[in-house]
């Protein structure tokens, strides 16, 4: 993967999101989602702007009753919070994780696993965006303190010219957006886990 330059990825949003007020436009958006509580600032932020369909296709994410609870607590936030929002499940499919991370179970965090892992699920929904006829696709991953948001905008312009559709660049941790999750996860009771979703990252935070 060849890293883009250094970038205020917040100030591009900041661009994309003038643009769209100064044509009058409206346009769609397939979000995907890695949990309810990384979300929830994110659409507070971009339903202003957009007409969102949330896409919650996580196959990491174990065992799979852990799954359930994170896809109910998505679906839970929609319905109190933005009813106006679609949501999309796409299929649960841990095999395609495990196949992915095979040799790379001892990556730390942030790793190679890592990348792997967001390239899969960002480009799953950028197949969803395409064949869904989306304007864009994004991320709610890069709210987290503990993600990259210069890699994950990397993997989203790649997957980008590869589908055809546009990716919005993003930084949501920026001005206080983790914060604000904070703040709208205790505001909704959400479930907030304290591990990533996989059971590599589980096991890395039971055992530093």
């Amino acid at each position: 993967m060849k890293q883009m330059p250094k970038i205020n990825y917040q100030l591009e949003l900041d661009k994309t999101l003038r643009k769209i007020n100064a044509d009058h436009i409206r346009p769609t958006l397939l979000l995907h989602s890695c949990c309810a509580p990384c979300s929830s600032y994110v659409l507070e932020y971009l339903t202003q702007y957009f007409d969102i369909t949330v896409f919650f296709y996580n196959p990491n994410i174990s065992p799979e009753s852990e799954y359930r609870h994170r896809a109910e607590e998505i679906r839970r936030l929609i319905a109190e919070m933005c009813p106006q929002v679609k949501l999309t499940e796409g299929a649960y499919e841990p095999e395609k994780f495990y196949a992915m991370a095979k040799g790379l179970e001892n990556e730390p965090e942030r790793g190679a696993r890592c990348l792997k892992c967001y390239r899969m699920r960002m480009e799953q929904a950028a197949q969803a965006a395409k064949n869904g006829g989306f304007d864009f696709f994004t991320t709610t991953l890069s709210i987290s303190p503990q993600k990259d948001a210069s890699v994950l905008n990397t993997i989203g312009k790649e997957i980008s010219e590869l589908y055809g559709v546009d990716y919005l660049y993003s930084d949501f941790k920026k001005r206080g957006g983790y914060q604000r999750s904070i703040e709208l996860s205790a505001q909704f009771r959400l479930y907030r886990q304290n591990f990533c979703g996989c059971v590599f990252s589980k096991t890395q935070k039971e055992n530093p």
